[in-house]
């Protein structure tokens, strides 16, 4: 099984607003993404590597109140912050099996789409604990589509990325389960932190 981080998921209450703080505080401008028609979100993303990228995620104003919660808790986000990673697999049925076999269920692998500004749907399939998100990264399988990396505004590189939870014996054997290497420090909180280097130097996004 092949590995990598896919992306960081950082959630707002207001996509502009966030946008707009992350030009300011890191240089780059986000950009692309699309909506996530029936979850109420949308999204705009910029790249933090050949294929790594940041999620600024949001609800998105123009949708219908979806039929249950937003993913990443987005309902309930009042400040901006980082609530979720994905790591990439080749094969994602193979990947949760081993994720079960060594002692973590990132659940059911299910399928989820975007719809760009040109009209175009993404598509992809992830494991379900994608929508709780948290510091446990879900599973993610493009299908052989272009990384979005690829195509979102450059300038960024993700240098870092470390887990912080109150019980890190129990946090780290799931994300080992899940492929990812990721070093995790005793915290009064669950949370994530990332150190990103771009045009206005390094800094530390929670």
């Amino acid at each position: 099984m092949s590995v990598r981080i896919d992306h960081l998921v950082y959630a707002a209450p207001d996509l502009d607003a966030a946008v707009d703080a992350v030009e300011e505080r890191f240089g780059v401008r986000a950009a692309g993404g699309g909506q996530h028609v029936g979850l109420g979100t949308h999204n705009r993303l910029v790249a933090l590597g050949p294929h790594t990228y940041l999620e600024i995620i949001a609800p998105d104003p123009h949708q219908p109140e979806p039929a249950g919660p937003r993913p990443f808790g987005v309902d309930g986000v009042t400040e901006p912050g980082l609530v979720g990673w994905a790591v990439a697999c080749d094969d994602i049925d193979r990947a949760r099996e081993d994720a079960v076999a060594a002692g973590f269920d990132p659940g059911e692998v299910i399928d989820g789409q975007r719809r760009t500004a040109s009209g175009d749907v993404v598509r992809w399939r992830l494991t379900s604990n994608a929508l709780a998100g948290g510091v446990v990264p879900f599973l993610i399988s493009s299908g052989g589509t272009p990384s979005p990396a690829i195509s979102a505004p450059a300038g960024l590189v993700l240098e870092s990325l470390h887990v912080e939870h109150p019980d890190p014996a129990l946090i780290t054997p799931r994300l080992r389960a899940v492929g990812a290497d990721a070093e995790v420090r005793l915290a009064a909180a669950p949370g994530l932190v990332a150190q990103l280097a771009g045009p206005t130097g390094r800094h530390i996004l929670r």
